[in-house]
């Protein structure tokens, strides 16, 4: 016998019987309680768990379930113990006791910080366009497992004993130090947390700063913004204190469409109305330009006959001609998605007041179904723990709206002007926004198959998913955008007067060619019109 168990044996002869006769009942009681737990976590709770459609409950269970019984363990040792009052020994054992307590919630924490809460985190920012997930959520996932155990150690120290006063008051003053000597890294790093929670911007953004730059987001840090600044081609590094300092202006929002004013003085000698008919014709006969497509289609063999500028302008047309023809059918498959929703949208509204039967779930079931098709998405089985789950994949169908937007952007990807970048660009935004569909649909379709606990709210989930398709994924073209010449006076040039005009239009995507996308459409523009005003409208002898 070794002379620890010769001073545990000593501490408990001194103790009376009856007291340890109540302490080894309370053992047995919480030996029954840890076996209930553990059929209870292991046995009753996972079957229950498996049969819910999310597998947030079941993922819980498997990190808490060994942690729960250490922890029921441990309390019920400590309470089992803590009728007996014998010396250094137990009080030894008391504090071994509220550590490992400490130390198994911290574990336990920590565990659901980084398998269950990060991990939903980021899967919900993946269904959305937020970008916070790939700088916000590693930081927190470093730092918030740090702080548990630093506070941890502390409290476990502390159960021993330790004073920790004079350790708290060096800390505090070191930290007041640091923080003092670092305040321009720290003013950097709660702006960016503020600029990743709040989300006025978003990756691919067009942005003007208050010195009149130009270009597009690329990533917000915890310390600084990257910018991609077009007219330098380079990138910037702001610091997010600087930038959160400035009025910024999103030119990506509320529409993705960049507006461009033109310019153009003719001599007055020229038929003004004449004119002005003729170039609201060019601007809209240009491939490149947003207005009602049908009407595109009209003008766009009309004008840009002659090679101005050195270019295949006839293939352009061509390549444009087709690219507009996809757009349009990508625009009416989106409009009878839209519709659709709406009608299964009044479908549920009428069918939600009485509550929904089980005829009533299969006929909603079965007209989202048919959504589904029309978007590009067919619903397929997928054995998943020991049970079989539902699970949307896209068709092989060219004529669904998934199918037709990729079609629309490799014609895009055929126009002569767009540069090595753009290969990369537009496949990226797009497909982006495809990966986002489908999760936004999933969404809706696990609503829809389970809808029991929140039949009330299917029409809500509807609705935002009209509204996200009409307002993120493809605006429809409107009559605002389409291109409008005004008048804005006269002006002296070398003793000439000239009428001044101004042509305004929307470009159909200012991120291509390196943001000169927008110049080079209109210098196409100018010459055209230019060259008509001289062609056709020579000036009137006196």
């Amino acid at each position: 016998m070794n002379i620890n168990t010769l001073i545990l044996f000593t501490a408990f002869t001194v103790i009376p019987l009856q007291t340890i006769g109540f302490v080894l009942g309370k053992l047995v009681i919480a030996a029954l309680g840890a076996c209930l737990l553990y059929v209870l976590l292991f046995y009753g709770l996972r079957s229950i768990f498996r049969k819910f459609e999310r597998d947030i409950a079941l993922v819980t269970l498997n990190v808490s379930a060994y942690p729960i019984l250490s922890i029921f363990i441990l309390v019920s040792l400590k309470f089992s113990f803590a009728d007996l009052d014998s010396g250094d020994t137990i009080g030894w054992l008391d504090r071994l006791l509220t550590a490992s307590i400490i130390v198994a919630v911290s574990y336990w924490l920590i565990q659901l910080f980084i398998q269950v809460f990060v991990y939903y985190l980021k899967d919900y920012a993946r269904q959305t366009e937020a970008m916070w997930d790939n700088v916000l959520l590693p930081l927190l996932e470093g730092v918030v497992p740090f702080l548990i155990f630093l506070l941890a150690s502390a409290l476990v120290l502390q159960s021993f004993g330790v004073d920790l006063t004079g350790i708290w008051v060096t800390l505090g003053g070191a930290t007041f130090i640091i923080g003092f000597a670092v305040k321009d890294i720290l003013a950097n790093f709660f702006s960016g947390i503020v600029l990743l929670i709040d989300t006025p911007f978003q990756f691919g953004d067009i942005l003007e700063l208050e010195n009149g730059s130009i270009g597009m987001l690329r990533k917000i840090g915890v310390r600084v913004t990257q910018l991609y600044i077009f007219n330098d081609r380079s990138e910037v590094y702001i610091p997010n204190s600087v930038l959160q300092g400035q009025l910024i202006t999103n030119l990506s929002r509320p529409i993705p469409h960049y507006f461009y004013a033109l310019p153009i003085e003719i001599p007055p000698e020229c038929d003004l109305e004449a004119s002005q008919h003729l170039m609201w014709e060019i601007v809209f006969a240009h491939p490149d330009t947003l207005g009602d497509i049908e009407k595109k289609l009209t003008h766009i063999d009309k004008f840009y006959l002659v090679d101005n500028l050195g270019t295949n302008f006839t293939y352009k047309k061509e390549i444009g001609r087709q690219r507009l023809i996809l757009e349009n059918d990508v625009n009416l498959k989106l409009e009878d998605i839209e519709q659709a929703l709406e009608a299964l949208m009044v479908t549920i509204q009428f069918a939600e007041k009485g509550g929904l039967n089980a005829e009533e779930i299969e006929t909603i079931q079965q007209e989202y179904e048919g959504i589904l098709q029309q978007v590009g998405l067919e619903i397929v089985p997928i054995r998943q723990n020991k049970r079989i789950i539902f699970e949307l994949e896209e068709n092989e169908s060219q004529d669904t709206l998934i199918g037709l937007v990729r079609g629309w952007y490799r014609i895009w990807l055929r126009d002569p002007d767009l540069r090595d970048e753009d290969q990369y660009i537009l496949p990226d935004e797009w497909e982006r926004k495809i990966e986002l569909l489908k999760r936004r649909f999933q969404r809706v379709f696990q609503k829809i198959s389970n809808p029991h606990r929140e039949e009330t709210r299917l029409d809500d989930y509807i609705m935002d998913l009209v509204k996200w398709l009409r307002e993120r994924f493809k605006q429809a073209r409107s009559q605002r955008q389409e291109p409008k010449i005004r008048m804005k006076g006269t002006s002296q040039y070398e003793g000439f007067t000239l009428i001044k005009f101004t042509i305004e239009f929307y470009l159909d995507n200012a991120k291509l060619e390196d943001f000169r996308r927008g110049s080079r459409v209109s210098s196409e523009i100018y010459q055209e019109v230019m060259r008509y005003v001289k062609d056709s409208y020579p000036p009137v002898k006196p």
